[in-house]
């Protein structure tokens, strides 16, 4: 396992294809970063799957739908955007085409993105485990796709 700083900043992702380890961007996105801290500690994000996952673009997840048509119940957030580039495993809120409409959903770069650069909010970066990334089923709908097995707050695993 890596190596994690800092605990209450580290998401703990295991999918059905491996673990990841994601470091958290409070500096970036500090609302968005709050979000994800809550769904994961509700148990929000398990079981959901990869409902669209584009090869040499991104894998896409957080619907509750498995559609990428809902999110939580929660309110939706205003953008955070800032400078960070998109590039191999960046985490990023989704969103319609308001800039204000990111809730639950969120993508992970495949490769880099530079087109999405300061339009979405950046609240992450994979630091180990991009090989279960790429290894999801691919499709825009994903037929039998893969899920989060369990989303977790570094500091909250046992």
């Amino acid at each position: 396992m890596t190596d994690i700083k800092d605990p209450e900043n580290t998401i703990l992702l295991s999918t059905s294809k491996g673990d990841v380890v994601i470091e958290l961007r409070p500096d970036l996105a500090p609302n968005h970063v709050a979000r994800i801290k809550e769904l994961a500690r509700e148990g929000f994000y398990d079981g959901i799957v990869f409902h669209r996952v584009i090869d040499g673009f991104m894998a896409q997840t957080g619907c509750p739908h498995g559609t990428g048509t809902g999110g939580s119940s929660k309110p939706n957030l205003k953008a955070e955007f800032s400078r960070e580039k998109h590039v191999r495993g960046t985490c990023s809120m989704a969103r319609s085409s308001s800039p204000d409409s990111a809730n639950s959903q969120f993508y992970i770069c495949f490769t880099d993105a530079p087109w999405l650069d300061g339009q979405y909010s950046v609240w992450g970066q994979v630091i180990s485990g991009m090989e279960a990334v790429d290894a999801l089923k691919r499709g825009e709908p994903v037929r039998e796709p893969d899920n989060i097995v369990t989303m977790r707050v570094a500091a909250d695993a046992a």
